[in-house]
């Protein structure tokens, strides 16, 4: 394993790279100057800051890359579209500096009221000025909090040892969480026209861009104060520039800008405006636990596969991973099933294309965080597609035109707790109906499997293309559609076993129950139409490398096919465990 760290990290940080024997680390030092692109040819993992920017031909020179970590939050410095493309997983961290971020808050809160910067420079100016420097108090005014994220609720909590008054506004907290931290929660209109400090606290989308504006500084209180600490781009700073020479916007103190350094900003020389230079974050502090908790984010993706703070794909904390991973395991292997894609060469790809594949979800896995079973069902069915993986599986099937549906079910129906029902839509190609088609029920260009995971670990299938059968999904598995007849299973058997192939399981599922002895058709002599019958057996792996496995499996293929009672025969092969 490689990891590169391309810009300066804490001595605590590498320590914990440094503490996995076998992981080969490159620091920025050790990095020649334009010599990036080389390190990562054979890189896994690649930390940034700010300064890096990983743009597309940065990551084509990274065929290797499975994770790109950011020392911070905002992500502008990564192409995480083209990450996605490629399944790099791009990791942030979020809250990490929220302390720091908080206390600056209060900081620039304070410095407004008491009017600190002008008191400090008429000082060193030899000027005493205290009678033109009566200031106001935090107590007793009302604070809105725009965003209640972490670090909206650590400037919750400090603005209320001040004797503050904390409402807010986040459409995504839950109300017992505002309630437990004392902040009302009111509609954000409300926060505007309410609030004698208003603090911004949320992520740069399309609705939150332009968020102070002319209009909302018109619907906000006279004499209001605005502090910016996120992003720079919540704010029109044209708007903002006007209301405080105008009077309406008493003061303001910004953290972040549209550009970085702001160049011909409005608020250059408007002294009611204080202005720092993205430092919120930056305290020794922060900026080691920011280090350390990446770190940790990455070393747990790599060695566990924990998806923590992506910005590009589900993140789960390691108690919800430990849960879902044996389901995610269980999707892949039944998206690679129905794919039909093994060892046989009788692959979905040769019979047709996938149209769209359709998910459920029943009992407990319904109620699960269920992003990386769906990705993983997805990259099963998309098995041997060139660079689709559990991370890129979404954006692969949209690319080539596959449609996702997804259901849940939380009410159990059956005896299975959670199981995965899965689909596959394919659009068959002209003359490509195959023998097992035509020996099944199945509806032509319509795969359906139905799975759990018993035993917390092991993958099973309970139904196949409305037969119900239980199988280990693990294992070279060959799968017959044969008549339901007797001898069929001997003659299975002793094929197998001439070819030197052992059996390690044998499941047996029956479309229609074979017609009884003493039935009064069979009494009468008359003649029953006898039903399909379906068989996964599952081998041993045989001795003597992967060429003598080979011969093997085609020589009893070809002689199983010759059966007549044998409608197909194909193999899968699933892996281990």
């Amino acid at each position: 394993m490689k990891i590169v760290l391309a810009e300066k990290v804490s001595p605590a940080t590498l320590a914990i790279f440094q503490k996995e024997p076998e992981w080969k680390v490159v620091t920025a030092d050790q990095i020649a100057p334009g010599g990036l692109a080389a390190e990562l040819a054979d890189a896994d993992a690649l930390v940034v800051r700010s300064a890096i920017q990983v743009d597309a031909a940065l990551l084509a020179a990274a065929p290797k890359l499975r994770v790109i970590g950011r020392a911070g939050v905002g992500v502008d410095n990564i192409d995480a579209e083209e990450a996605t493309r490629r399944g790099i997983v791009v990791m942030n961290t979020p809250g990490a500096n929220a302390v720091a971020v908080a206390e600056l808050t209060l900081a620039l809160m304070i410095a407004m009221c008491r009017g600190i910067i002008r008191a400090n420079a008429g000082m060193h100016a030899a000027r005493w000025e205290k009678k033109s420097l009566q200031g106001s108090e935090l107590r007793g005014k009302t604070l809105g909090i725009i965003g209640l994220g972490r670090v909206g609720l650590e400037v919750a909590r400090r603005a209320l040892a001040f004797g503050m008054k904390v409402i807010g506004f986040d459409p995504f907290i839950a109300p017992v969480i505002a309630r437990e931290n004392h902040v009302a929660l009111l509609a954000l209109e409300e926060v505007f026209s309410n609030s004698d400090f208003l603090s911004l606290h949320v992520g740069l989308t399309p609705q939150t861009e332009g968020l102070i504006n002319e209009r909302s500084i018109a619907g906000m209180k006279k004499g209001i104060r605005i502090v910016n600490c996120a992003r720079g781009e919540l704010i029109v700073e044209s708007a903002l520039a006007e209301a405080v020479r105008s009077g309406h916007v008493a003061g303001a103190a910004l953290d972040v800008f549209h550009q970085e350094p702001p160049k011909d900003s409005p608020f250059l020389g408007m002294e009611q405006i204080l202005l720092s230079p993205h430092m919120a974050g930056s305290t020794d502090e922060a900026q080691e636990a920011i280090g350390i908790q990446l770190a940790n984010q990455v070393r747990d993706y790599l060695k566990l596969g924990v998806v923590q703070n992506a910005v590009n794909a589900a993140s789960l904390s390691a108690e919800d991973y430990a849960e879902i991973a044996p389901y995610v395991e269980m999707a892949s292997r039944l998206g690679q099933l129905l794919s039909h894609a093994g060892s046989s060469g009788d692959s979905c790809s040769a019979r047709g294309s996938v149209d769209s594949i359709s998910l459920a979800y029943n009992g407990r896995l319904a109620a699960l965080k269920t992003e990386m079973i769906r990705n993983a069902a997805i990259a099963g069915a998309l098995h041997g597609a060139d660079g689709v993986n559990r991370i890129n599986a979404m954006a692969a099937a949209a690319e080539r035109g596959i449609r996702v549906q997804e259901e849940k079910r939380e009410q159990i129906t059956g005896g299975t707790g959670s199981t995965l029902g899965m689909t596959l839509h394919w659009t068959r190609q002209a003359g490509s109906r195959t023998g097992e088609q035509a020996g099944s029920g199945a509806q032509d260009g319509l795969w359906t499997g139905v799975a759990t995971v018993l035993h917390g670990r092991s993958p099973r299938l309970l139904r196949y293309d409305n037969i119900d059968i239980e199988a280990e999904l693990t294992g070279t598995l060959m799968i017959f559609r044969n008549q339901d007849v007797p001898g069929v299973i001997g003659r299975i058997g002793t094929i197998l076993g001439e070819a030197g192939l052992n059996i390690a399981s044998f499941a047996l599922g029956r479309e229609k129950p074979f017609p009884a002895a003493d039935s009064a058709s069979a009494e009468e002599g008359a003649k029953t139409e006898p039903g399909h019958a379906l068989a996964f057996v599952q081998l041993d792996t045989p001795t003597g490398g992967a060429k003598r496995i080979q011969n093997a499996l085609h020589q009893a293929i070809a002689t199983l096919r010759q059966v007549p009672a044998i409608a197909s025969v194909r193999t899968v092969d699933l892996g281990k465990l």
